[in-house]
């Protein structure tokens, strides 16, 4: 599914689904108002895009772990083995896979090149290597600005059911009529201002928690690719000067 399809769905099905569930509600919580529905919505959202994140960092790490297919790697890359170790990443699979499978590749393709020099075939395999990580970032910061953006507005928007609610409680004492407060109604406002700050709170207490849970994750993510970028461009290095002085 196109990321902009899937943000789509995911906004018209928590709409739909904060509106469903708030009307389920106890009534002390629907006194919350409307706002307290699109709260939910921004609940159902994160979900949606936590649950996004967790499959796509799950199938980013490959199929195995990371360290022994790297070993593979380099073992068939000391043995001068290039489609054993293009077959290492294709069974992999994983962002960093993608990556070193990249480089590779084109190694393989320009090593018996003899128009470009040592230095010309290294950088050959470094520009793979950087296009190939140019693609993979993007599809591991995909909907982070997403967590962060909502924990943001919910923020807002609790902050704005509080002010609301403030308004008509305040309102309340001001009508009073001979000096004698409309408790119902001073007490409908405030609970819709409690409401809101409580739902507009976990909303971003969440998204931040997530926000910050999977940039650390893309971090650990990038480091090791890099790392294993590195070691394997200078393995390719040593294996062309070896070349180079036979």
């Amino acid at each position: 599914m196109k990321q902009s399809l899937f943000v789509v769905v995911v906004l018209v099905v928590s709409l739909a689904t904060g509106f469903i569930i708030w009307t389920q509600l106890p009534d002390y919580l629907q006194k919350g108002g409307y706002l307290v529905a699109l709260l939910i919505a921004l609940s159902v959202m994160l979900v949606a895009f936590i649950l996004e994140r967790l499959f796509t960092l799950r199938k980013a790490r490959g199929a195995s772990s990371v360290q022994a297919f790297f070993k593979h790697v380099v073992d068939a890359l000391h043995k001068g083995d290039y489609k054993g170790a293009v077959a290492a990443c294709d069974k992999q699979r994983g962002s960093c896979a993608n990556v070193l499978r990249a480089g590779i590749e084109r190694y393989s393709q320009v090593k018996d090149d003899h128009s470009l020099n040592t230095d010309k075939r290294v950088e050959e395999t470094q520009r793979a290597i950087e296009e190939a990580n140019s693609l993979e970032v993007p599809l591991l910061e995909r909907n982070l600005i997403a967590l962060s953006t909502i924990a943001s507005i919910a923020t807002m928007i609790g902050l704005l059911g509080t002010t609301i609610g403030m308004i008509r409680a305040f309102k309340a004492t001001g009508h009073a009529a001979g000096g004698v407060i409309d408790a119902t109604s001073l007490a409908t406002g405030i609970s819709e201002a409690l409401v809101n700050t409580a739902g507009g709170l976990l909303d971003a207490i969440i998204g931040i928690v997530a926000y910050n849970f999977f940039v650390n994750k893309v971090d650990s993510f990038n480091y090791t690719i890099d790392e294993a970028s590195y070691e394997v461009v200078q393995l390719l290095k040593s294996r062309e000067a070896r070349t180079a002085g036979a």
